[in-house]
């Protein structure tokens, strides 16, 4: 078995034994990897990170051939975000991400950018006075990359475009977005969207941090719909996340 490199951000970890321990590891590399740390838990180990959530690090890893867990050999601390430690909502937030990219991606399944957007995530959420913007950004980029852009351009069940993208319009989740004044009677779970709300996601899709103060609960309402159907659950973090 040949070592493996990568750049990783801890996204769930089990006790194993007295002395071990299970990470779920989100790297840059290779997408979600699950690997055994042979005493992780021991004081001294080959490990100078603890294995906390949301703890970015260099790692080196066995990779199984034959399905299992990976071993992990060797990891470096790189970066921590201990401005979340002192902000309850922006480390519920953080969880949030953690949870998304566990349980919303697969093994072995690669996305730089979204890696990439989950650090900016987790930045800003140290940074930020409200933590919406910040998580609605990262879940439009999860959204794109498992290929769920909500459609907003056109009607997500017959294709036609949207003459005047700036009003309201009904949104459907398990549609895939906006829908016309034909199909959207159609869709058990449409809801009304307001032209504010649509504008901005469409403008956090385009790399918009901020949302309108007046928008902040509705856009939080379709992208927690949208998330929740794709990932066939709620997620666990979404109701604290939203919290207000």
């Amino acid at each position: 078995m040949a070592a493996e490199k990568a750049l990783a951000l801890v996204v769930r970890g089990t006790d194993w034994s007295e002395t071990s321990r299970i990470a779920t590891l989100f790297t840059r590399e290779f997408g979600k990897v699950r690997a055994l740390a042979k005493g992780g838990r021991r004081l001294k180990s080959n490990f100078d990170v603890a294995f906390d959530l949301l703890t970015v690090c260099q790692i080196v890893f066995l990779r199984k051939a034959h399905g299992g867990l990976d071993l992990l050999t060797e990891a470096r601390l790189e970066e921590q975000f201990p401005e979340l430690r002192a902000n309850l909502p922006a480390l519920y937030a953080g969880y949030y991400v953690a949870e998304l990219l566990a349980d919303g991606t697969q093994d072995y399944d690669p996305h730089p950018e979204l890696f990439d957007a989950a650090l900016v995530a987790l930045r800003g959420l140290g940074a930020a006075g409200d933590t919406r913007a910040a998580v609605s950004a990262f879940e439009l980029v999860w959204l794109r990359e498992l290929g769920y852009s909500p459609r907003l351009d056109a009607c997500a069940g017959c294709g036609r475009e949207r003459k005047h993208p700036d009003v309201g319009a009904l949104f459907s989740a398990a549609s895939g977005g906006v829908l016309c004044p034909e199909c959207g009677p159609t869709a058990p779970d449409r809801r009304a969207a307001s032209g504010p709300a649509l504008g901005a996601v469409r403008a956090l899709a385009e790399g918009e941090r901020e949302l309108p103060p007046d928008v902040r609960g509705e856009v939080r309402q379709l992208l927690g719909q949208t998330v929740s159907c794709v990932l066939g659950r709620r997620p666990r973090m979404l109701a604290y996340v939203d919290a207000r």
